[in-house]
């Protein structure tokens, strides 16, 4: 049973989830990595953009309990759809030197290969108002655009949504879906 944890208070051993641009590990039959977990505690390394990388920190931390994984979407959510990115740092800058550290094994960090809806639904994160029902053609891709190209988590969180083939329809902010997605 973990302790309560006062809001106020930065929590430690918070990780942060996010995708990237897939690549392929050294090594006989490697499997793609498209998404990388790390300690909230890499986003202060030297190598990390600062102080971007400590505002991302504070708010990766503020208010979690110990053991928490919150992806990028979760973060992008809370500051208003993105809106507040900016006042924050730079994030595609900090995930690119958070991949660049965790390829060069610098920083502790889980790797992960997930399939292609999977991946999306890292990528959509809290503002979905549907879970996606068909994966993009290619996961790290959308009109043709790297996901390192797009300007915001929500613009890539928009790449990987689709519109659901559901029978129940898509949820909407006034009716949550009553079962999860």
């Amino acid at each position: 049973m973990t302790r309560p944890h006062h809001p106020t208070q930065s929590a430690p051993d918070v990780y942060l989830l996010f995708a990237h641009e897939p690549y392929h590990p050294a090594g006989p039959a490697t499997q793609e990595i498209n998404t990388s977990v790390v300690p909230a505690a890499s986003l202060l390394h030297p190598h990390i953009r600062q102080p971007d990388g400590t505002r991302i920190h504070a708010l990766l931390t503020h208010g979690r309990r110990p053991g928490h994984i919150v992806p990028l979407a979760t973060l992008t959510h809370e500051l208003d759809g993105g809106i507040h990115w900016p006042a924050i740092g730079d994030w595609e800058t900090v995930t690119t030197d958070l991949l660049r550290l965790i390829r060069s094994q610098s920083c502790n960090a889980l790797s992960l290969g997930l399939p292609p809806l999977a991946r999306a639904l890292v990528c959509t994160g809290p503002t979905a108002r549907s879970a996606p029902t068909t994966p993009p053609p290619a996961a790290s891709r959308c009109s043709g655009r790297p996901i390192a190209a797009r300007s915001s988590p929500r613009s890539a969180a928009n790449c990987c949504r689709r519109k659901p083939a559901s029978p129940y329809g898509p949820a909407t902010a006034s009716s949550p879906p009553d079962r999860p997605l």
